[in-house]
């Protein structure tokens, strides 16, 4: 006799799991297959990271947003040999073979995957509220110099964040 395991635990082939209306399984995700789609998920992940609390999730929700704008490039270009000797290769080492005038940005973000890394496992002083918001602003930047490059209309984010009131930048000389 087969066994299958389910969240509710295990139980046999002869024996169905009873109906719950209490633990209903939300749908899961459908991922974006189109450069369109990666994209608006992109400027969705900018939008979480303006409206983060702490400098770990919006710098963890910036890089993330500019890893879905490298998948909308991806997308967007013929299918690239993505495994070497079977193993899969980053978004950030198959991107400046898709388009190469991205090169320096694959490079940049690339470095800061294991501070992402560091910022997801909770690890404490992983990300300083400046790097925090200075990786916003360039993931804002990039997904922008990608939807250029596709010819894609983006839709910018609108958002001012806490460290931008007070920066020298931002008052007048």
């Amino acid at each position: 006799m087969s066994a299958a395991i389910t969240a509710r635990g295990v139980h046999s082939a002869a024996q169905p799991m009873p109906p719950s209306p209490r633990h209903r399984p939300l749908p899961a995700p459908r991922p974006a297959h189109t450069a369109t789609g990666q994209l608006h998920a992109a400027r969705m992940g900018l939008a979480d990271a303006a409206e983060a609390t702490t400098p770990a999730v919006r710098y963890v929700c910036a890089h993330l947003a500019a890893l879905r704008a490298a998948a909308a490039v991806l997308a967007s270009r013929e299918p690239l040999e993505t495994h070497r000797r079977g193993r899969p290769r980053s978004v950030w080492v198959l991107l400046p073979e898709a388009e190469p005038a991205l090169r320096e940005w694959a490079a940049f973000f690339a470095a800061g995957a294991d501070k992402r890394a560091a910022a997801e496992a909770g690890l404490p002083r992983a990300v300083t509220p400046r790097e925090a918001e200075e990786l916003m602003h360039d993931a804002g930047v990039f997904v922008s110099l990608v939807e250029d490059t596709l010819g894609i209309t983006g839709q910018p984010c609108l958002f001012e964040s806490p460290s931008q009131e007070s920066s020298p930048k931002s008052s007048p000389a």
